[in-house]
């Protein structure tokens, strides 16, 4: 199950499953943008279904689980994605307003929590699983100037992470968080206009590479970590940016 499957690496990484032969349940707030993801994944040969849900809502997430049981007789694998926002972006700490920081709480972080309640006992049940989380470099370090309430979520999500990990690792669950640098997206888009010089810049700044990433570069590290490769990592917080966290210069 990805959920936010509908673009991005979300949708990356749901073909990636599907073309190890997964089945999989792709999972979005947007219903036209989610089955254009499903016809996607299925026009590459993979078995997928969509289910429409708003992670950051507890009922919709219950059911999403519930139904992706229902549809595929189990759970395995999740890939909690959905989350990052625009909502107030570039203003200093002080110059949010409450409800600003409490979206991207929900959205990054309680949003994660919230299928994490639900997956991980359906995953006991059959036995274990593995659950990767999308984080972010900026729930590694500092983010730019107007980036307090993103970095902030992200940050948590990094512990929260963690925190299940230690909870469930002993149960052959493995939890672990991919930490993505600035990646091609429909919220990194080089074709807006006047972003292609941005985003060179921006690369420049944060990448040790000096380019964006790719979405399947980051869906193929999830799917790494799903498989059994991976059997050995637990509460591993896997940076994929270029060498952007770790720069030194």
């Amino acid at each position: 199950m990805v959920t936010g499957a509908s673009s991005g690496i979300g949708r990356a990484t749901a073909l990636a499953f599907a073309r190890e032969g997964a089945s999989v349940v792709i999972a979005s707030r947007g219903r036209e943008r989610g089955l254009a993801a499903l016809d996607h994944v299925r026009a590459h040969g993979g078995e997928a279904e969509f289910i429409q849900a708003d992670v950051s809502r507890a009922r919709d997430v219950e059911e999403l689980v519930a139904q992706a049981i229902a549809r595929f007789g189990r759970l395995d694998v999740a890939v909690n994605n959905a989350g990052a926002i625009e909502v107030g972006v570039f203003r200093p700490l002080t110059e949010f307003d409450e409800g600003e920081f409490d979206q991207h709480i929900a959205a990054n972080l309680k949003s994660v929590w919230l299928c994490m309640k639900h997956e991980i006992p359906a995953m006991l049940a059959n036995g274990g699983g593995a659950i990767v989380n999308v984080a972010s470099i900026y729930g590694l370090k500092p983010g730019d100037i107007g980036h307090a309430p993103y970095t902030t979520s992200k940050h948590a999500l990094v512990g929260l992470t963690k925190s299940a990990a230690a909870d469930y690792g002993q149960m052959n669950l493995r939890i672990n968080a991919v930490a993505p640098g600035f990646t091609h997206s429909e919220m990194v888009d080089v074709n807006r206009p006047g972003a292609a010089e941005i985003y060179r810049k921006l690369s420049e700044r944060h990448s040790g590479m000096k380019r964006l990433g790719e979405a399947s570069e980051v869906a193929n590290a999830i799917a790494w970590l799903c498989s059994g490769e991976a059997s050995f990592i637990n509460g591993a917080v896997m940076p994929i940016d270029g060498g952007a966290a770790g720069r030194l210069w």
